[in-house]
């Protein structure tokens, strides 16, 4: 019988956890084309679990009917509006840039008009250094090349719109089994990370927390700034009301500012142009009404139940926009709460600063995607 050997149990259990984290790593790298779908399936299963679980109560033990019925759902309510509204987005943009190639819009003379209309603007950019002419060149070309973009993308099933319909199919496919089986997963996790189940159950609760406050919270946001801002250019008769209604969403999703990057210069070009009463119109309407959108909605849906402060909120948005694009509005604010969690629990466990405010009582139920509301 070979005797036991410490030192050759340590050699093996360490060379084993080496082999793991490598195999762990080229996993995750596998999966790196995918990162989008995953998550978006993660945020479909966290959003819609709740609903799965009161289909479950009406119908019984189904899993695969339910989470069937549930994806379903999520596809007439969600996927198909979004779908409608980026082809109604894409057309709008089709126009443009062919209204633009044929001469019917210049933005030269757009910038034309509010220079002789606001001479101090023309001061101003002289002081810091901004030539008008240039300026003119920029925005034309900028515009020709943001609509020659969306009307390519809107004329042609190219790479670029097979992969994104190729995304949205592993993402709701994804979703399915997340829905299904997300409460088996869960429990699966939280068996092999080595933190101690009450933290890991604490993390994915934050984790589920986070992901559908920020969701919820920012496309409620995107939609009703976008649904206003699209109002207001309608009844004031601006053209393509409905592609800025759609960009001021998508901006919206930028805390503080987003909206405003549309409505504003549009409300300067008004004034320049003598439309003296639809510039004010424009302006009280973005300031008392899409800007108080997003002061009052955003802190109660986004900052409230995320449980971070409203610069936290700001910071890491913008953090996440930048380093993910799109998808960073949802994992900058993701990050930074798991962050502060971390930290809550080190100070718990190990400088002993009491019970976190927000720990689970006993043995909560399984989160994300399994975490009900």
């Amino acid at each position: 019988m070979i005797p036991h050997n410490p030192f050759s149990a340590k050699l093996e259990q360490r060379t084993f956890l080496l082999l793991l984290l490598l195999v762990t790593g080229l996993f995750l790298y596998l999966l790196r084309p995918f990162f989008a779908p995953l998550f978006w399936a993660c945020a479909i299963g966290m959003l819609f679990y709740p609903l799965q679980q009161r289909l479950t109560r009406l119908w019984g033990e189904r899993p695969n009917s339910t989470a069937l019925a549930t994806l379903a759902i999520c596809v007439v309510v969600v996927v198909i509006p979004v779908l409608a509204l980026l082809t109604s987005f894409v057309q709008e943009g089709a126009n443009l840039y062919q209204r633009i190639d044929r001469g019917e819009v210049n933005p030269g003379a757009y910038i034309d008009r509010v220079r002789n209309a606001l001479p101090q603007l023309q001061l101003l950019l002289d002081r810091v250094g901004l030539d008008a002419e240039s300026l003119k060149a920029q925005a034309a070309n900028a515009a020709v090349v943001v609509s020659r973009f969306v009307a390519k993308n809107a004329l042609s099933l190219g790479q670029s719109t097979f992969q994104f319909f190729l995304h949205l199919c592993l993402t709701l496919y994804l979703a399915f089994f997340l829905l299904r089986d997300g409460p088996r997963l869960v429990d699966l996790l939280v068996h092999s990370l080595p933190l101690g189940d009450e933290r890991e159950r604490l993390l994915l609760s934050k984790f589920t927390e986070v992901t559908r406050a920020t969701v919820k919270g920012n496309l409620v946001v995107a939609v009703v700034q976008g649904a206003l801002g699209g109002l207001i250019f309608w009844i004031l008769g601006m053209p393509a009301a409905l592609l800025w209604g759609v960009a001021m969403a998508v901006l919206s999703l930028i805390p503080a500012v987003g909206a405003g990057l549309i409505w504003a210069p549009a409300a300067i070009y008004l004034f320049a142009t003598g439309s003296v009463v639809s510039a004010v119109v424009l302006l009280l309407y973005g300031v008392l009404v899409i800007g108080l959108a997003d002061n009052i909605l955003r802190p109660i849906l986004v900052g409230r139940d995320t449980k971070l402060p409203d610069w936290l909120v700001l910071l890491s948005t913008l953090g996440g926009l930048v380093l993910f694009g799109i998808n960073g509005f949802v994992i900058g604010p993701l990050i930074a709460a798991l962050f502060i969690a971390f930290w809550q629990i080190f100070a718990r466990d190990f400088n002993g600063l009491g019970p976190l405010d927000d720990a689970p009582e006993g043995q909560p139920e399984p989160p994300a995607p399994g975490a009900g509301e």
